[in-house]
């Protein structure tokens, strides 16, 4: 067996990512919050930002159900076997052939290669069959489907999403999955949930509940769409130049017009001791797909409710896809210490 080289949580290209941003929030956290035991990251995305509490019990939830496989890999405390993992990625990553499958038919020599596009389909099917006979569990599918996803993003011919693909672009003829580093201790009462952030809140506690919605009106499920179209794997219909498929189900009501009706709708019902809410300062700074769709008066506002309200700012270059530089830029934490 060939020897398989790994990544971490953090090496995917994601809108939003806080990996660079993970020692202000713990710098915050630490020296503002007493007696956290749990944590609550109720837009997860990748999972960063509750890999930075993996000492905590951890809570984590995202509309996405591509995200929501990579965080039951990562924190599920499910029991799953390594060799068995090791053995099914080099097994898939001999895969030579060039079948016509679901995803050749679809998106052959777009975001990738026909030839890739094939063996794409080849293991997604796969596992799905590997779970349906009891050949593996919950946790050792999500850890399967996450080494894929890794390995599509590092070699997909984008800008780092999937709202266009780069026309002309090179695109490679081989892609290998590799293996997550694992979290060794964690805690047996994790939870992942793959709901709508608003309902989850109502049936939820965690001394410390981490918000970090949608900034703007572009929709995370228009952005991963091919993602989330390989990681549920009902194979739908797909039209337009970007291969998409229907999302009407996942679009996030935090980038339409009623995100502040949203947004107090959430703090209202939270749970938790502590309340800590990510929202840059974009404001009206960009164009109006990029501007914040939550005021500023609204998120104080709505927090005050609920207690204590701290501001705290760090200056912050956001990812992009390049076509922008706004300066001035930066993330803030908004900390409130429920009554």
């Amino acid at each position: 067996m060939a020897t398989l080289s790994s990544f971490n949580i953090s090496a995917r290209r994601y809108l939003g990512n806080k990996t660079k941003l993970l020692p202000f929030i713990l710098n915050i956290t630490n020296k503002n919050c007493k007696n956290i035991r749990s944590v609550a990251d109720i837009f997860s995305g990748t999972g960063v930002v509750a890999s930075a509490f993996i000492d905590k019990t951890i809570y984590t939830n995202d509309i996405l159900q591509s995200n929501y496989f990579c965080n039951v890999a990562w924190f599920s405390p499910e029991n799953y076997d390594k060799d068995k993992i090791k053995f099914l990625l080099d097994d898939f990553n001999k895969y030579d052939k060039n079948e016509n499958n679901y995803m050749r038919e679809n998106f052959a020599d777009t975001y990738f290669s026909a030839k890739v596009c094939s063996k794409i389909g080849f293991i997604r099917e796969s596992i799905d069959n590997l779970k349906e006979s009891n050949k593996i569990n919950e946790k050792e599918k999500a850890i399967l489907i996450t080494s894929l996803i890794y390995a599509m993003d590092k070699i997909a011919a984008t800008c780092g999403h999937y709202d266009a693909y780069r026309k002309n672009a090179k695109l490679v003829n081989e892609i290998n999955l590799t293996l997550p580093q694992f979290y060794n201790k964690l805690n047996i009462n994790n939870q992942c949930f793959n709901k709508d952030a608003n309902e989850l809140i109502k049936e939820i506690y965690a001394d410390l509940i981490y918000i970090d919605p949608p900034y703007n009106s572009r929709q995370y499920s228009d952005t991963y769409h091919l993602l989330e179209n390989i990681a549920t794997w009902k194979k739908p219909q797909v039209f337009g130049v970007a291969r998409k498929m229907d999302r009407s189900m996942i679009k996030s009501k935090y980038c339409s017009n009623t995100a502040n009706d949203t947004f107090i709708n959430l703090i209202s019902n939270i749970n938790a001791k502590y309340i800590l809410l990510s929202y840059n300062n974009m404001s009206t700074k960009g164009n109006n797909r990029s501007n914040a769709k939550i005021s500023d008066e609204v998120i104080i506002q709505s927090l005050s409710t609920r207690g204590e309200v701290s501001i705290f700012s760090q200056e912050h270059k956001a990812f992009s896809t390049g076509k922008s530089n706004i300066k001035d830029n930066y993330e803030r934490l908004f900390l409130c210490k429920c009554r």
